[in-house]
């Protein structure tokens, strides 16, 4: 099996692993997520409780079950809606052109100029700490370079042959756009999906870190590392499994995410960023 073949079929077991925990923490956790028991505070990993207990004697196990799920879904919905946004401006743009191009590029480039997390954290001061607050922020940060994407697509796109062909058959721009423009555009889009999620998985978990994400009670494997600074001394593991799922998500994240690319940007293959 070549190195590209291994990279995909470790990036996928360490992908679908978290996506498998995160589902299962959505039925079944081995203790709630959410109660503790003051008697059980900083227990160590134990046959009762495998991966310890926090402060207030939550299990961490289930807890991080319970984040898998939030940090997976905020890091889902937030790739879709910066996928919406940014790919209905871009294509916009790329294929009208003109003064509708050079407006929309004017304000693209002028909100790529901050970097997403800090503009992500600009929008969540002013919203407040939240779930849905978060997938908000995170998809208005990253929809930019979506957008940047999808414009150089769509500009690619504009005068071939098969464009210029529908439109001159009498169909409207609409459709021209859905039909033959929009499914071109979308190989390069997926590619760039599968990095921005791995930026959004992490970007979640500094916003929940800061105290800005997802608010307590709920788990969240950035909210877990914030509350693990405090015990560092007498409770490691409380930084230690968080911190791991974190790497390992982001680690089969971007071994997945060359297989993707490899896949649908043949040109691509080898060439390492």
């Amino acid at each position: 099996m070549g190195l590209k073949n291994t990279n995909a079929v470790l990036g996928g077991a360490l992908v679908g692993g978290v996506v498998l925990l995160a589902l299962v923490g959505l039925v079944y956790t081995p203790h709630d997520p959410l109660e503790g028991d003051l008697l059980a505070r900083f227990s160590p990993p134990s046959a009762e409780y495998w991966l310890g207990t926090d402060e207030f004697g939550r299990d961490v196990l289930s807890r991080l079950m319970a984040g898998a799920g939030v940090s997976v879904a905020v890091s889902v919905f937030s790739v879709l809606l910066a996928l919406v946004l940014g790919t209905t401006v871009g294509v916009a743009a790329g294929y009208a052109g003109g003064w509708v191009d050079r407006g929309i590029t004017v304000l693209v480039e002028s909100l790529m100029a901050f970097p997403g997390l800090l503009l992500a954290l600009g929008i969540m001061t002013v919203l407040g700490p939240s779930k849905w607050g978060v997938v908000l922020a995170l998809g208005l940060a990253y929809s930019p370079s979506v957008s940047r994407i999808a414009r150089g697509a769509a500009l690619s796109l504009r005068q071939r042959d098969f464009v210029v062909a529908s439109r001159a058959t009498g169909h409207g721009g609409l459709w021209t756009v859905f039909r033959h423009v929009l499914p071109n555009c979308l190989p390069p889009l997926l590619i760039f999906a599968t990095s921005i999620f791995g930026s959004a998985l992490l970007a979640e978990s500094a916003l929940s870190f800061l105290g800005l994400g997802v608010p307590p009670p709920l788990a969240t494997w950035g909210g877990m590392l914030s509350e693990s600074r405090n015990a560092m001394d007498q409770a490691i593991w409380l930084a230690v499994f968080p911190g791991a799922m974190i790497s390992l998500s982001l680690l089969g994240i971007n071994l997945l995410g060359d297989a993707v690319r490899d896949l649908l940007d043949p040109r691509m293959r080898g060439v390492t960023a």
